[in-house]
């Protein structure tokens, strides 16, 4: 007898397309006979017809392989979410390497005590916080519990990133403040967590340097299984080397044509002194 809890991976591209859009039997048998013709996927062959979309068939290439991805509706709120927006795109692609290289170097490093990692940069405007969301957001796409906390005491980004509410967060936890449900859910992805600045404080650096901070980073890294530290420009303060030091590790971002090079060996040179590991520098394109 069959399993009547068949798991999602079991299901065809196909049956999930269809069962999504509401297709009958006769449009199921128009799209076999078109695929059957041309030789191309039942996907393809939806579209071709006009009996689904692309983002139908990411849904269902989503849902069959459980692998994180924003519908249309989920778009408009996160543009820069190349990683859930166009998962299959050459960007996205890019990102999972970098993972990959992340999990490896750092994550994954044989005897090494749990630890979050922040991603810091020279300049403003490197895409420091472009690279933390979706870093974030394909760790989150090989299911383990991933937060991402926005550290950038100065300029917060993430809440208006992940189109989330920023009444209350980071800074009102290092302030001592009691503030409730202050780590948001991502939604649609069950395995992405935000933890956003909340009112953006006048002391930034203070805040980052008490005790608190390195407290709640120990607490953080042992209920997730990874943690990415969005933080100020390194050019603004020391926020970000501390920040670092905090974590216990950095990945430097920079941009191409634009970053000094003076300014991107200072910065390696202040996180390599401290207790933080350079995990490597990512060279950003745009």
């Amino acid at each position: 007898m069959a399993d009547s809890q068949t798991s999602i991976q079991d299901r065809s591209i196909g049956n999930i397309i269809a069962e999504t859009r509401n297709l009958g039997v006769d449009q199921v048998e128009k799209i076999l006979a078109y695929q059957r013709e041309k030789r191309v996927k039942f996907g393809e062959a939806a579209v071709a017809l006009g009996l689904a979309s692309s983002d139908d068939v990411l849904f269902a290439l989503s849902q069959q392989f459980h692998y994180a991805y924003a519908q249309d509706e989920t778009k408009q709120f996160s543009a820069e979410l190349v990683a859930l927006n166009q998962p299959f795109s050459a960007a996205s692609e890019t990102f999972r390497a970098i993972r990959s290289q992340v999990i490896m170097r750092f994550f994954g490093e044989p005897g090494a005590a749990p630890r979050a990692l922040a991603v810091i940069s020279p300049e403003s405007g490197d895409g420091k916080s472009y690279f933390a969301a979706n870093l974030a957001a394909t760790l989150a796409q090989l299911g383990g519990r991933t937060l991402l906390v926005d550290a950038d005491l100065r300029g917060p980004r993430q809440h208006e990133v992940f189109h989330l509410r920023n009444e209350s967060g980071l800074s009102g936890v290092l302030a001592g403040r009691a503030e409730a449900n202050v780590i948001q859910q991502v939604p649609g992805i069950p395995s992405l967590f935000v933890l956003p600045v909340g009112v953006t404080p006048p002391n930034p650096v203070e805040l980052v340097e008490r005790p608190a901070f390195g407290l709640l980073m120990r607490e953080l890294v042992s209920k997730f299984d990874h943690v990415i530290v969005d933080t100020p420009a390194a050019r603004l303060g020391s926020d970000a080397s501390v920040i670092a030091a905090r974590c216990g590790g950095a990945l430097i971002v920079a941009r191409k044509d634009a970053s000094r090079v003076d300014a991107l060996q200072e910065l390696v040179a202040t996180v390599a002194e401290s207790s933080a590991k350079v995990v490597g520098v990512i060279m950003n394109e745009f």
